[in-house]
């Protein structure tokens, strides 16, 4: 199955219980997951592959490496604190990631004009440094009377054969 890095962006928490729903229904389907909850671009990354001593560079440690971004976005369309620091390393760095597959689970509130924006900068940065996205955006309204809990695990479920890539 495939090795899965959950990278969590949350002010208030909500997130992070998203997160934790899809680690628990990933680890259902026999996936290897890790969770951040406070993300290291660094630790990710050595989760996600082996260091070739030779070369020293970094070469793919999966067969199948999947990150799944889970975030809301804070403000007027910014990051969350804690996963700011990613986004920059992210934007810095040069390590290849055209083996990556991604999807991105978007938390929001419709009534405001930055809805998912983090979720949507966020994907378009991960596509630029050459990551697959698996699946489109997917994203859940809170302004809705909505479980997003139980929406994603379904989620996930739906397109679990997607993960196996």
């Amino acid at each position: 199955m495939s090795s899965i890095q959950i990278i969590v962006g949350s002010m208030l928490g909500g997130t992070e219980y998203v997160a934790e729903a899809c680690e628990e229904t990933l680890n259902e389907l026999d996936h290897n997951v890790d969770i951040h909850l406070k993300p290291d671009l660094n630790s990710i990354i050595s989760n996600t592959f082996t260091i070739n001593n030779e070369q020293k560079k970094y070469t793919i440690s999966s067969k199948k490496p999947v990150w799944i971004i889970c975030t809301s976005t804070h403000g007027a369309g910014d990051y969350p604190d804690n996963i700011k620091q990613f986004v920059s390393d992210l934007t810095y760095c040069d390590q290849d990631l055209s083996t990556v597959s991604f999807l991105t689970i978007g938390i929001g509130d419709s009534n405001y004009d930055t809805f998912c924006k983090a979720a949507k900068d966020l994907t378009n940065l991960l596509i630029s440094k050459g990551c697959k996205e698996i699946v489109s955006l997917k994203t859940f309204d809170m302004s809705k009377d909505i479980d997003p809990e139980e929406l994603s695990q379904q989620w996930i479920s739906t397109n679990s054969d997607l993960l196996s890539i």
